[in-house]
């Protein structure tokens, strides 16, 4: 699985270098020189990193073969991906990278089965789970320790203990 550890922004100066919105809570591995990243869409990379430093908040990188300015600009917009297989594993029990929780079955805490988790977001205010029931609906689930007490990454499964309204169909909440 491919992670997105980088988003390419413009570019700085005239010699090549490009702002990075970095996606990853690694960026001094992820960016260090000699670094190779895969490249969405896959034609324009791979990228081998030559130097990254930080600027006003912001990583600035340069890639080997992005000599000039114009070459920079039509990176922009590029996604910077990684295998997820080079990901080491989190040592908090509490923490998972997302490709470890996409696919696992949810549940609630009496054993219903509610659907699958088919993608983690990232919010400012806290992370949701989205979790496609088997009709095709997605349900939006905080991943907060008080609605989703487990998660067992080795069993393939997610238990929650939904609070009243949150299983409800939008259907039945009009009628």
């Amino acid at each position: 699985m491919q992670l997105v550890v980088g988003r390419i922004g413009r570019a700085h100066g005239i010699h090549g270098e490009l702002s990075v919105d970095v996606r990853t809570d690694d960026p001094e591995r992820r960016f260090a020189t000699g670094m190779s990243v895969h490249t969405d869409p896959p034609e324009a990379g791979p990228l081998t990193v030559l130097r990254a430093r930080p600027h006003s908040g912001r990583l600035l990188v340069t890639f080997d073969g992005v000599n000039d300015r114009s070459a920079a600009e039509a990176l922009r917009g590029t996604l910077l991906v990684v295998d997820s297989s080079t990901s080491p594993p989190t040592e908090d029990p509490d923490e998972f990278w997302d490709h470890e929780l996409v696919g696992l079955r949810v549940e609630t805490v009496s054993g219903e089965h509610i659907g699958e988790i088919s993608e983690v977001l990232h919010l400012p205010v806290q992370d949701l789970l989205v979790v496609t029931q088997a009709s095709g609906a997605e349900l939006l689930v905080p991943f907060v320790a008080s609605i989703v007490p487990g998660v067992d990454i080795a069993s393939g499964k997610v238990v929650i203990d939904p609070p009243s309204g949150l299983l409800v169909d939008d259907e039945d909440a009009e009628a």
